[in-house]
């Protein structure tokens, strides 16, 4: 698929996702979207600060345990969804802080901001805007964080250099996403149900490093899990 059908693609998907229309996006169906998001590695007391109904069962990680968020800090959540990340983090960085969600799916912004409104979580903030050309300004983020999401980016190494503008010269990042220890079958790479599943789209973890090295980050941590 060209880019600009990729992106069209993953935007309806997770436009029906957070419509309830479809209940699965990144392979992580299953009824208990709590036991789900503890099974890799969220909290009880976590999940605690997190409505309800930010949790999608989208993740495929916790981002947050590796950020050692800040009290005051600003922090970018790409791909926010419905917020699930994004409560979590607001909750770490305080009044005085700020997180600001970026979403390209019209349907997740708006599911997210109602989900601010209903729980009264005002340091936060949703964006309409795609993580190739973030809605974001220059040096302005102390901490950029993602969860399952770079997968799908039709564009990672834009991704990455969006990534890289938008961070404070002392910033840091924490994606949790899934990267290929080998070669897709031909076959899965073409589909579209793989690639809105996080897998299609998903590059060799050897690419992943080059291009996070490419965008202008010296020194970065990789955790793998098999």
């Amino acid at each position: 698929m060209d880019k600009k059908k990729t992106r069209k693609v993953v935007r309806e998907a997770y436009g029906k996702i957070a419509q309830g229309q479809e209940s699965c996006g990144c392979g992580t169906c299953g009824p208990d979207t709590k036991e789900f998001a503890k099974s890799i590695g969220y909290s009880e007391e976590e999940l605690k600060a997190i409505p309800n109904e930010a949790n999608l069962a989208l993740s495929c990680g916790n981002p947050t345990a590796l950020a050692s968020l800040k009290e005051g800090e600003v922090v970018l959540d790409l791909g926010s969804g419905g917020g699930f990340d994004c409560f979590l983090a607001a909750t770490r960085v305080g009044p005085n802080g700020k997180v600001i969600g970026v979403d390209m799916t019209p349907e997740m912004v708006e599911k997210a901001r109602d989900n601010a409104k209903k729980n009264g979580v005002e340091n936060v903030e949703f964006r309409l805007g795609e993580i190739e050309n973030l809605p974001v300004g220059d040096n302005s983020v102390d901490v950029v964080i993602s969860n399952c999401v770079i997968n799908l980016s039709a564009d990672k190494p834009r991704a990455f250099q969006e990534i890289y503008k938008v961070l404070k010269p002392s910033g840091r990042i924490a994606i949790s996403d899934i990267a290929l220890l080998k070669e897709l079958p031909e076959k899965i790479r073409e589909s579209i149900e793989a690639y809105v599943g996080c897998v299609g789209g998903a590059i060799l973890v050897k690419d992943y490093k080059k291009i996070v090295r490419a965008s202008g980050q010296s020194y970065f941590r990789w955790f793998g899990r098999v």
